[in-house]
């Protein structure tokens, strides 16, 4: 043995034991996480006539969206509702709501509030009460309506001056040199299209596989959860326009790569060649439409299928191509 060779101390009996025991420098710590316990969901008490006004807006925030509303007038009546929490109380039991309470905000609003909404808001807060107790009514939770009895009183716009047939005809002829205006205006004026929903178009809404009923699927941009597509029939001369628009522009996705400035200067052009001197666009087009298949006999709940329409923007909007159709 060397004078490296250490032996084992044999003094100490434990010694030999407390070497052996020792964890290796290289042994490793695992830790193994645990789980935590699985959250309990709560599920959200159904709506009485003690609930309070603040536990209503989820479930009617969910009804909003669930059915045939827009996401424009979701937000509008989700803000209505928070106007009237905080001139009712976020705490009051939504049984025991009268219309002279209704009437009280409304009046509130009208004439004390900091910032006077415009008639028109007025009236769309009263469209809001008319379709927020509706809805209570309608799932049983309240047994009277109290906004049964507010009356809607919405301001209408003065009526568009629509083109004549023979102005009509001009404006076709005119688009004729820009294939993509032909195309835009064949769109609007026989599938009365929204302007959103001309620049949401891509290529493969668009049916030639007949080209004698070339048809157009239409769907409204960030809406498809809560509207139903429309295939709109067009005349077999739109397969004309199109192809001959397709050769000269190739779009390579949606069928209009442009702003809707832009179609708005596309139209303006045609508009001008034709001599028109009456105020033309996109959303005179689409009221034509309208007033064109009031006159043809189209029921009105059809031709609100056929405009993409809400039931509460319908309201308005039939009043007006009522009138257009069949003035006095």
């Amino acid at each position: 043995m060397t004078e490296h060779d250490t032996p084992l101390s044999t003094s100490n009996p434990n010694a030999d034991a407390a070497f052996i025991t020792q964890p290796s420098l290289f042994q490793a710590t695992v830790s193994i996480p645990v789980a935590p316990p699985p959250a309990t969901l709560v599920q959200p008490q159904p709506l009485t006539a003690e609930s309070s006004i603040a536990a209503c807006a989820v479930p009617y925030r969910l009804y909003l969206e669930l059915t045939d509303h827009s996401r424009y007038t979701v937000t509008c009546f989700l803000s209505d509702l928070h106007l009237m929490m905080e001139f009712l109380g976020s705490d009051t039991p939504i049984g025991r709501i009268t219309m002279e309470d209704l009437i009280g905000w409304l009046n509130f609003l009208r004439l004390r509030h900091k910032h006077r909404p415009a008639p028109k808001s007025i009236a769309r807060r009263a469209t809001f009460l008319k379709n927020f107790f509706g809805w209570l009514s309608a799932e049983g939770v309240i047994q009277e309506n109290p906004a049964a009895g507010i009356a809607l009183s919405r301001p209408l716009p003065p009526l568009p001056e629509i083109l004549f047939e023979d102005e009509i005809a001009r404006l076709l002829r005119a688009a004729e040199s820009d294939s993509r205006c032909a195309c835009l205006v064949f769109l609007i004026l026989y599938a009365g299209l929204k302007k959103e929903e001309i620049m949401g178009l891509k290529l493969q809404h668009v049916d030639l596989s007949d080209p004698e009923h070339p048809i157009v699927s239409v769907h409204f941009p960030g809406q498809a959860k809560r509207h139903r597509e429309r295939r709109m029939a067009l005349p077999a001369e739109f397969t004309l326009v199109l192809r001959r628009y397709l050769e000269e522009y190739h779009p390579q996705e949606r069928l209009f790569e442009y702003t809707d400035r832009n179609l708005n200067y596309i139209l303006a052009r045609a508009v001008q060649q034709a001599g028109i001197k009456k105020r033309v666009t996109l959303q005179l087009l689409r009221d034509i439409y309208a007033v064109r298949e009031l006159r043809a006999g189209t029921a009105p709940e059809e031709l609100r299928e056929k405009l993409g329409l809400s039931e509460e923007a319908w309201r308005e909007s039939y009043e007006k191509y009522r009138k257009l159709a069949f003035p006095l």
